[in-house]
């Protein structure tokens, strides 16, 4: 048995929240947990090296590309309801108010390897006649100040922005989330966690569920850990956070879990934005 594994996970409240017992040494019998943090961008791109990590949070967009190396785990991830990316556009004179208002601009993406890239395209597909001008990739915490200053039409934003959006006076075009949920009544698959494929895979499960029983079981324990990581997010947006990201599917995916997943992928697939998956190498 190994006597320390090295993982690679965000710094958002999510994250720090399940995998705090397990990086303090508070899951019996686990080895100690070497963390990297990084933005899931960069996850994405050290899975897809292969050199990465043994453990790492990736997008499940980005699972296509990795499945040959890492296999995906069952608990850890952020999956979920009610939790969707948002397009976002400024209010004023000129404000884009419908997503036919959208062929032809400059939209901002916080990664084109992410379920909210993927969720975008798929929503556009069947809203946004002609599609957009210009996909510009930039980091998530920039989106909101260029859409607010009219350097991006509109924009694409994931995480803590959900809570934030409307400090920048910014207009909700659409939720991804809500559309993904009425269009296929399942949840929606954002982060998910993998091991690569030489692993004891069971041992692994079984101690990441232990972490999130134990922060379930004392949240005050972590509280620390989350704000400190938490880009000076403040305690009422960190606790609604992991209010909203870690929940059932964390624990377990289960079937409805499973059959995000392969939706999501499947049609992506169909769209051309990831390559197709063998379905077995899922479970």
């Amino acid at each position: 048995m190994t006597t320390k594994l090295h993982i690679a996970f965000s710094p958002c409240p999510n994250d720090t929240f399940v995998f705090h017992a397990w990086a303090h040494g508070l899951v019996p019998d686990a080895p100690k947990l070497e963390v990297t943090f990084a933005d899931i961008d960069i996850t994405n791109g050290l899975a897809a090296d292969g050199a990465g990590p043994e453990v790492l949070k990736i997008s499940y967009a980005a699972l296509p590309w990795v499945l040959d190396k890492y296999k995906l785990l069952p608990c850890g991830g952020a999956l979920g309801r009610g939790c969707g990316p948002l397009v976002l556009t400024r209010k004023g004179a000129g404000a884009i108010k419908h997503p036919r208002q959208l062929s032809g601009r400059r939209i901002a993406v916080p990664s084109e390897r992410s379920t909210a890239y993927l969720l975008f395209r798929l929503w556009a597909a069947q809203q946004v006649p002609d599609g957009p001008a210009e996909i510009v990739v930039m980091p998530f915490d920039e989106i909101m100040p260029a859409v607010q200053n009219g350097t991006i039409d509109a924009g694409l934003v994931i995480h803590e922005a959900r809570f934030t959006y409307p400090s920048y006076n910014l207009n909700l075009l659409t939720d991804l989330g809500s559309w993904w949920e009425s269009d296929t009544g399942l949840p929606i698959p954002l982060g998910a966690i993998i091991a690569r494929r030489d692993l004891d895979h069971e041992s692994i499960t079984g101690w990441i569920r232990s972490s999130l029983q134990y922060a379930w079981d004392h949240p005050l324990d972590c509280q620390e850990y989350v704000l400190s990581h938490a880009q000076e997010l403040s305690p009422e947006v960190a606790k609604s956070h992991i209010d909203l990201y870690v929940n059932e599917f964390t624990m377990n995916l289960g079937e409805d879990g499973y059959a995000a997943i392969s939706a999501l992928l499947t049609r992506a697939a169909a769209e051309g934005l990831v390559p197709a998956i063998d379905p077995e190498l899922l479970r």
